[in-house]
């Protein structure tokens, strides 16, 4: 069944840690031994440290972009920052009830935001009672784009990286995940606010790609709102990077008429 018209939607990605208070690293590395790299934390562990959305109204055009919480990160101890954040999320999410739109949220994002809920006593009614949320196969309550990519598990669809850059996108720029751990420590929790609000961006802008592939938006309906994405973007300034870097031709096509 298709959302009703009145659906607004909130494109979402999660930065993470290893809560090394509760889980300890392997002696030998697993995962990420053949580049060298550390071993990848259980979903249970993954600490939370920003939460990037970006907000579209029903006719996706953008009402705002941004980190849940306290950009700074907030005062207290590690928990007590993550409860405030799992908690401003839950109450947005809560009262706005946007149709949550993710890039492998589905394996990843809602399941990490609902076990740290679950270890800081935070409710998540809305994610719970409500089936569409985490039924796969309806875009009711959330839309999980890598799931949606890959025929709900019978294809593998790549990693938003390579969708970006099929698309005409930059993919990743700057940093990648396996560095945001070496910027937390470094108390660099701006650089990791950027880089996943660059992820979210791209994640809406593939998001609209994907509504022309379904027929949903169709020819000039589908520039007009990806040219308005991006100019909106750009007078923000937050992802200069992912603006400098796109390629409009593929990305848009033809300018829509005036």
């Amino acid at each position: 069944m298709a959302r009703t018209p009145s659906a607004e939607y909130l494109i979402l990605d999660i930065e993470t840690v290893p809560d090394t208070e509760r889980w300890k690293r392997p002696d030998e590395p697993t995962g990420g031994a053949e580049r060298g790299g550390s071993p990848f934390p259980p979903t249970w562990a993954h600490r939370i440290v920003c939460i990037g959305c970006l907000w579209l109204d029903h006719s996706y055009r953008l009402k705002r972009i941004g980190v849940i919480g306290d950009p700074n990160g907030g005062e207290g101890t590690l928990d007590q920052r993550e409860r405030a954040l799992l908690e401003d999320f839950s109450r947005f999410v809560g009262r706005a009830r946007p149709v949550l739109v993710t890039y492998n949220g589905r394996g990843f994002d809602l399941p990490v935001i609902a076990l740290r809920a679950l270890c800081h006593g935070v409710s998540l009614g809305w994610y719970y009672r409500e089936r569409n949320v985490r039924y796969r196969y309806s875009e009711e309550g959330h839309l999980d784009l890598c799931d949606w990519l890959a025929e709900h598990g019978a294809t593998r669809s790549g990693s938003l990286d390579a969708l970006a850059r099929l698309i005409g996108l930059p993919g990743k720029v700057g940093i990648d995940g396996s560095q945001v751990e070496g910027l937390y420590l470094a108390g660099q929790l701006a650089a990791i606010q950027k880089y996943c609000l660059t992820d979210v961006a791209q994640t809406a802008l593939l998001f609209l790609r994907f509504r022309l592939l379904q027929g949903m938006l169709v020819g000039e309906d589908y520039q007009q709102a990806a040219t308005a994405l991006v100019d909106a973007l750009a007078a923000d300034g937050r992802v200069d990077d992912v603006i400098a870097g796109i390629d409009r031709a593929h990305l848009i096509g033809s300018p829509p008429s005036p």
